[in-house]
């Protein structure tokens, strides 16, 4: 097979013809929450007190042994075993009680009788844990609250996935991963990864100018043999279509994580790349996967893709399968969107005729490959984005089995606004010696937005507010507001409704094509304001929102920051955020007091003053 050679005059794909698979009719969902199918978040699901239970094998047997069945069913003179059951448990009931001397050496027992300790805890976590996901499938998994819910009970262990991403209470024996492919029996073709090739104007600095332009960049790095950052994209050496589709993206030069990143990935190095949020980061795992893809021989018939990106929302996944076709339209790579809330059979087509990029929620990648729609054997370029949600949304199963598909001498990178420890140590083990960039503090907002926080005095003052400010909002941009409960998105935007603000709601009760559709209105400036849950808070990239407000202050200081995030994209400096806090959200106070500090932002004595008051509250006791 012949080698395409990147930068000259790109490549022709063969694509293959589409299948011609008649349209079946679409399978029944199994779980749609509770709030999707009422009008009300309280409603009591009693869906399955109507359910018809009926032992089958039984009730041939029962025939077979019963010489007087004529065909009819008929059993008149019989006891039906369903009455016989519920009289004897109505005896059960009137029997006496034990008696207590039992019940108190039952509770006194000897020590040597006592449960496990061990067995006590675990029962108790599984309980805890049962509740936890209740309450999450209850909610619908839209609210702040919900999210953290679910994120809890995945840890229990109790919550999966179903292709759609819904959250579904399972039984863990009946998890069925794709099992690891066997990779020392299969013979992979050799591939190249290093495409870089360091410029005079970047091999002439010195290592004392290095770490300096490092620190005006507040850059820190980890690894053994760290490329250096560049200047400009000129210095990365990219070819002159992809120069022209990065221009007419309106990139002038590289963000910060891009000056690092993309030499270390274009070095073909695994990378674990930390940045604030709108930073820039999806170009710079996109702009090197072109040039991997350009180098790769033509894809055949049913093979591909060769790039995977995986993301742990719809949302996410969208936006960055509509930013990868931005540049690899330069060259006519073919990308596939695959996640759920849209049709399978259109995605299993789509895929079947070939792309060399999928971008990828976990739940419905697996899907994919489990209905053989995709194959592995030609990945060698793997990306996962915003990894620490997807770790903490349980997804760490599902991305460890597609990890399993893939050559081990893939290059990956991660990328994430934040990094636990913990999700750190998962990364490395699915990584090889892999570079650790950091730009700025981890989990630290971003510098160039302006935050305002005010204290409000009550919840009841924050709308009125919100009415009074937002006609100067909307002058300098587009307005996006965080609410954290579904009801209190609805109720701002019917009241903005009503003043006559071209306004609309996102949140988990829309369906994907709403949401879609929602989102595409709101970027063409058809409304000119969004009143959202968190679900928009990760990866929503629109760059003519200038404006922020928190309605509702999140729930911890990593959603705060991802919420803010959505303003001042990619170098925006114009972004302003809002904060309203009252009084009864006072704990948030300290921890939005040392956010401001470290992002070098002003704050205000009113705010001041309510995190000193709930430091007395906690130094009293109170």
């Amino acid at each position: 097979m012949s080698k395409r050679k990147f930068g000259f005059e790109g490549f022709g794909i063969n694509r293959q013809p589409t299948y011609n698979f008649e349209r079946a009719q679409a399978p029944q969902r199994l779980y749609v929450p509770p709030s999707s199918r009422h009008g009300h978040d309280n409603y009591e699901d009693t869906d399955l007190d109507n359910i018809d239970y009926a032992d089958n094998d039984t009730s041939r047997e029962a025939d077979k042994n019963n010489p007087n069945n004529n065909g009819n069913g008929a059993e008149d003179d019989e006891i039906d075993p369903l009455d016989a059951f519920m009289q004897g448990i109505q005896e059960d009931l009137k029997a006496p009680p034990p008696p207590k001397p039992k019940e108190k050496a039952e509770r006194y027992r000897d020590d040597d009788e006592e449960d496990d300790p061990v067995e006590s805890f675990l029962r108790a976590k599984k309980d805890v844990g049962l509740t936890l996901a209740a309450d999450a499938l209850r909610a619908g998994y839209d609210s702040d609250e919900e999210v953290y819910a679910v994120a809890k009970a995945v840890d229990a262990g109790l919550l999966e996935y179903d292709s759609d991403d819904n959250p579904v209470v399972v039984d863990k024996k009946k998890i069925e991963p794709i099992p690891a492919l066997d990779h020392s029996v299969i013979e992979y073709e050799p591939f190249n990864k290093d495409f870089y090739e360091e410029k005079a104007s970047i091999s002439g600095m010195s290592e004392q100018e290095v770490a300096e332009y490092r620190k005006s960049l507040a850059i820190r790095v980890s690894g053994f043999d760290v490329p250096r950052p560049v200047k400009t994209f000129e210095d990365c050496g990219f070819a002159p279509e992809l120069m022209r589709a990065i221009a007419k993206q309106g990139y002038e030069k590289p963000t910060t994580i891009q000056c690092q990143a993309l030499p270390i990935v274009l070095s073909g190095r695994d990378i674990i790349g930390m940045a604030k949020t709108g930073s820039g980061k999806t170009a710079a795992f996109v702009l090197p996967m072109i040039v991997h893809i350009m180098d790769q021989p033509e894809l055949q018939k049913e093979e591909g893709p060769i790039g995977v990106i995986c993301a742990p929302t719809r949302e996410l996944a969208h936006q960055i399968f509509l930013e990868t076709k931005k540049f690899a339209k330069a060259y006519g790579i073919r990308a596939s969107a695959v996640y759920g809330g849209m049709s399978k059979l259109d995605q299993f087509r789509e895929l079947k005729a070939g792309c060399e990029i999928v971008v990828a929620t976990p739940g419905r990648l697996i899907d994919m490959l489990k209905m053989k729609a995709l194959s592995m054997m030609r990945a060698t370029y793997l990306v996962l984005d915003e990894a620490d949600r997807m770790f903490d949304l349980g997804f760490e199963p599902q991305i460890r089995s597609i990890v399993g598909q893939i050559r081990p001498d893939r290059q990956t990178s991660l990328f994430s606004a934040t990094m636990p420890r913990k999700v750190e140590k998962l990364a490395r083990e699915i990584l090889t010696d892999p570079v650790r960039v950091t730009v700025g503090e981890v989990g630290m907002a971003n510098e160039d937005i302006t935050q305002l926080v005010h204290v409000i005095p009550s919840d009841s003052e924050k709308l009125p507010w919100l009415l009074e400010k937002l006609p100067g909002m909307i002058d300098e941009g587009d307005v996006l507001v965080f609410a954290s409960k579904k009801a209190t998105v609805d109720e701002i935007e019917s009241q903005l409704s009503q003043k006559g603000f071209k306004v609309a709601a996102l949140h988990g009760d829309k369906d994907q094509a709403s949401r879609m559709e929602i989102l595409q209105k709101f970027k063409s400036g058809i409304y000119h304001v969004l009143i959202a849950t968190d679900v928009a808070a990760r990866g929503l990239d629109i760059k003519s929102i200038k404006s922020v407000v928190n309605f509702d202050i999140a729930k911890d200081m990593d959603m705060h920051v991802h919420r803010i995030g959505r303003t001042g994209r990619a170098g925006d400096k114009d972004g302003i955020a809002y904060t309203l806090i009252t009084q009864k959200e006072a704990r948030f106070a300290g921890e939005l007091v040392n956010s401001l500090i470290a992002a070098g932002q002003n704050v205000s004595m009113e705010l001041m003053d309510l995190a000193m008051k709930v430091g007395r509250k906690a130094e009293e006791g109170v």
